[in-house]
């Protein structure tokens, strides 16, 4: 029997996922690449042969999502299926059109091909942008859950930018683990906020063997979503979070808007710095693709370290990476703070910037002065500090989910904003949580 040729585009997440719920010992098909994009330096590996089982001896390599075209060619592809996330709906089109002009199916995978059904039960968080604030939702969640005495086990979106045998399944309970599985700046936004509170967080590349793992030591999982992207397991609850900073992009986005129209719980979070008007239009527009949704309006004030040093201070920010990149914010907390409490100036980092930095910059001109934190890597990690220490700044500010001074050498005097989630309408996180687990869990 003729297999199927098939290409998945990716970035080093979703695409793997895909993989192994649905092609890794399916006879019908033969996948003969994977493309990447989004994230740095991450083509140009291969899909190892302990990952792809059976039917790939040889691993399955991956390449430049720039080489699409030539490998539908090469390789006489019959679908290709996309598999990344937080892409406009016209960028989207855009990749279905030069696929097939090739010739090939464009295919986009639902949640009945790709989730898995967990023995415990599941909280998922899922947002309709970047950057919307999905994770001091989750830390939220977690301290309602642990404040109840329940277990709780965080499951991340995977961010295996290493080496992929070894990131198979990954268990992250203290900051040693963190250094143990050499995680980048990004990685550590993500899992470090959870342990020190005390949970344990699960990552990597196999999600059937993740949550196998998670199971034996949870009362019930806690999905924390990446990007903008679809959960890996069948939620019993499916809480998104949406921006007024960016309204319409609840409807414009993919994956996005299809968590809305899923979603038990739509957060309409950021409404302390959002324009009044925006909330209400994003509001209506929830609403409109999803009326049975309960919809929670939440803050996210901000908490600046000895504000004081700010007032009329040449000020540089140091944004959350993905956020300002594939998340399309051309700002973050660390700006709204700087103006808040008075710098006298947002110093422009451009002329200063080196390397991968400098790229960045480049290619998204439209930022508001301000330093992406991109750290997929110990060399990029290097130019970051190279960045900040070169521009003129009185002082850093840093609008990371993790405090960078424990990562890399900051020269200058640097602070740190914090922010968390508060909900300011009824029903809140509590209440549809218990509403949904009476008599399960509580």
């Amino acid at each position: 029997m003729n297999k199927k040729k098939v290409l998945i585009m990716g970035a080093a997440g979703r695409d793997f996922h895909n993989f192994n719920t649905f092609f890794r010992d399916n006879d019908d098909y033969r996948v003969v690449a994977f493309t990447a994009t989004q994230i740095p330096n991450i083509e140009g590996r291969q899909y190892p042969p302990g990952l792809a089982g059976r039917n790939y001896p040889d691993g399955i390599p991956i390449y430049s999502e720039e080489e699409l075209p030539s490998i539908i060619e090469k390789e006489g592809v019959d679908r290709v299926v996309f598999a990344y996330s937080d892409v406009s709906y016209v960028d989207l089109m855009h990749k279905a059109s030069l696929v097939l002009s090739e010739g090939a199916d464009f295919w986009l995978m639902g949640p009945d091909s790709t989730m898995i059904r967990s023995s415990v039960p599941v909280i998922a968080v899922t947002a309709v942008r970047t950057g919307v604030g999905k994770s001091q939702t989750t830390r939220k969640i977690t301290q309602i859950l642990k404040d109840r005495g329940k277990k709780v086990v965080v499951i991340r979106h995977p961010m295996p930018y290493g080496d992929l045998m070894k990131q198979r399944v990954q268990r992250f309970e203290t900051l040693e683990d963190l250094d143990k599985h050499e995680t980048t700046i990004e990685e550590r936004e993500e899992y470090e906020p959870h342990i020190v509170r005390g949970f344990v967080v699960y990552a990597g590349v196999d999600y059937g063997a993740i949550l196998e793992e998670a199971e034996k030591e949870a009362d019930i999982i806690l999905w924390d979503g990446g990007n903008n992207d679809l959960p890996f397991y069948y939620p019993d609850l499916l809480i998104t979070l949406a921006d007024p900073h960016r309204p319409g992009h609840e409807a414009m986005f993919y994956p996005g808007e299809a968590n809305v129209r899923m979603a038990d719980v739509v957060v309409l979070n950021k409404v302390d710095t959002a324009n009044p008007d925006d909330v209400d239009r994003v509001e209506k527009s929830v609403k409109s693709l999803n009326p049975g949704a309960k919809i929670i309006r939440a803050a996210s004030p901000l908490t600046l370290e000895n504000p004081e040093a700010v007032k009329d201070k040449r000020v540089l920010v140091v944004e959350d990476g993905p956020t300002l990149t594939h998340g399309g914010m051309t700002y973050g907390a660390g700006v709204i703070a700087a103006r808040q409490h008075g710098a006298a100036e947002l110093v422009d980092p451009r002329p200063y910037a080196v390397g991968s930095i400098k790229a960045t910059l480049e290619k998204y001109p439209g930022l508001e002065p301000l330093v992406p934190a991109m750290g997929y890597g110990k060399e990029q990690m290097t130019e970051l500090e190279q960045t900040i220490d070169a521009t003129p700044a009185d002082v850093v500010i840093i609008g990371t989910p993790i405090d960078l001074r424990r990562v890399i050498t900051i020269n200058k005097p640097a602070l740190r904003v914090s922010y968390e989630i508060e909900e300011i309408t009824r029903p809140n996180l509590e209440d549809v949580i218990f509403d949904r687990f009476r008599g399960i869990l509580f």
